[in-house]
């Protein structure tokens, strides 16, 4: 391991996602999951303690409402103000970041892992990861899926529902199946 983060996803490699270390970093984030998401919301607060601890950064002021999920947790980093709404599912097998102010709706997905395009690598766990990057005042409408490798920069929006597949400009829009500016 790497500063708690999974080590093939440093260089975006090709590794196992099936090892017994990977699997105990997943049971640690289900756990983490599971406390937030069936904990009372007045105690809650903006997340579960085990939540909190358990991601690279979570600023004082971030807000992860429930149901969340993660695969690891230990790969996100939360800035100022951020708002995840009900329903967002974080695959960090690399790092994410989510600039501050940023505000993503309920049931934002963003992916990190990029499966093997051979199907017998496939079925052996081997992928790789690619880290996804947020940038500061962003708004990503919901049901909007981030995929693998892709940045959006400073005050973009993402329409409810697009698929951004590639990078998004700072300041721009983009709606769609694959997201396209507007």
């Amino acid at each position: 391991m790497q500063d708690n983060r999974v080590e093939a996803a440093a260089g975006g490699v090709w590794y196992s996602c099936l090892s017994d270390e990977l699997e105990v970093m997943r049971r640690a984030a289900r756990r983490a999951c599971h406390a937030h998401n069936h904990m009372e919301p007045d105690l809650r607060g903006p997340a579960a303690p085990p939540l909190r601890a358990l991601f690279a950064s979570f600023a004082n002021s971030a807000r992860v409402e429930a149901p969340f999920q993660c695969s690891y947790g230990v790969n996100i980093a939360l800035g100022e103000e951020v708002f995840l709404n009900t329903g967002c599912v974080i695959l960090d097998s690399a790092p994410v970041s989510i600039g501050a102010g940023s505000m993503l709706g309920p049931g934002v997905q963003i992916y990190c892992a990029d499966h093997h395009r051979e199907p017998a690598k496939r079925r052996a766990g081997i992928e790789r990861a690619l880290p996804v990057r947020i940038g500061e005042d962003v708004w990503i409408g919901g049901a909007a899926v981030i995929l693998p490798g892709v940045s959006i920069g400073d005050g973009a929006i993402v329409a409810a529902g697009a698929v951004v597949s590639r990078d998004v400009a700072a300041q721009s829009r983009v709606a769609g199946v694959p997201a396209r500016p507007l």
